[in-house]
């Protein structure tokens, strides 16, 4: 379990995904992480989610309705599924490039980056043989305002309790999928040019950590609709492309059991969300406060 750490992009999600653009579809009703699924031919409710990827000890809580929620249901559905060795696989490859990053730039773009570099505690020679990709998991880690030893994992730590419970565990995608999607939003230069925004990001973590803490989601949509963040081309490649193909296939794991799914907490919200691609299927799904 330790090379989970090294999620890069799961962990990056905590920024990008919880930033993306929300939509106030309640008027403040909608203000909870956790979100009951039923009807349309369920035979039990199923539950969604919204996590928070990364956080430090101090302020990481599983509240207990989700743990009520896992406890409740037959199987622990996240993006990926952690337990399959051949996506574990998958997820190293993510981390290597074809090419070394410093033959796709300038000599002087080049000495940008690596002065960048220095802020997140590194440099280009370090990281150079890279994907240009992973090198979003730095704006996690920098952000993230605890040592490592103190870093929290949350679908980790749902997924330790769900193995221990013999749950099935599954995932709504494969790490190859998610490596597509990411490919589609980031290049190098895009990748460079948010490195560039290390402070920035800082501060608008900590201001999600405590949206999300108090689940509120109407926070967590206006905290971040700045295209220099997430512009519209990103946003489709890694939330509203990802969250169709999902509702594509939810209702088939719905029926087959009840489920727990634990997705980053924007793929939740918008005209493209899971919910109400969900409500648009025919399901009930509303915001449970208590369990």
């Amino acid at each position: 379990m330790k090379n989970l750490i090294k999620l890069g992009f799961a962990a990056l999600l905590s920024v990008n995904s919880l930033t993306a653009k929300a939509q106030n579809t309640n008027n403040g009703k909608d203000n909870s992480l956790l979100w009951e699924v039923s009807g349309n031919g369920l035979p039990k409710p199923s539950y969604i989610t919204g996590t928070f990827h990364i956080l430090c000890s101090k302020d990481f809580e599983i509240r207990p309705k989700v743990l009520k929620a896992l406890e409740s249901t037959e199987s622990f559905i996240m993006e990926i599924n952690y337990t399959d060795p051949a996506e574990m696989v998958s997820l190293q490859k993510m981390f290597q490039a074809d090419s070394k990053i410093s033959d796709q730039l300038s000599p002087e773009e080049a000495k940008e980056l690596n002065t960048i570099l220095a802020n997140y505690g590194t440099d280009l020679k370090s990281v150079d043989s890279s994907s240009p990709q992973s090198l979003y998991a730095l704006l996690s880690t920098k952000a993230t305002p605890c040592p490592k030893t103190e870093v929290k994992l949350y679908e980790m730590e749902l997924l330790q309790r769900a193995m221990k419970d013999k749950k099935s565990i599954k995932g709504l995608e494969k790490v190859e999928d998610q490596m597509k999607s990411i490919n589609k939003a980031y290049d190098l230069k895009s990748t460079i040019a948010q490195l560039k925004m290390g402070r920035e990001y800082q501060i608008l973590f900590g201001q999600m950590i405590e949206a999300f803490k108090n689940e509120n989601v109407q926070s967590l949509y206006r905290l971040f609709k700045v295209e220099r963040f997430m512009n519209s081309q990103q946003e489709k490649a890694m939330l509203t492309d990802r969250n169709q193909n999902w509702v594509k296939i939810m209702p088939a794991m719905m029926k087959k059991e009840s489920s727990l799914f634990a997705v980053g907490a924007s793929h939740l919200m918008g005209k493209n969300g899971i919910i109400p691609l969900l409500q648009a299927k025919g399901y009930t799904v509303k915001p449970v406060s208590n369990l």
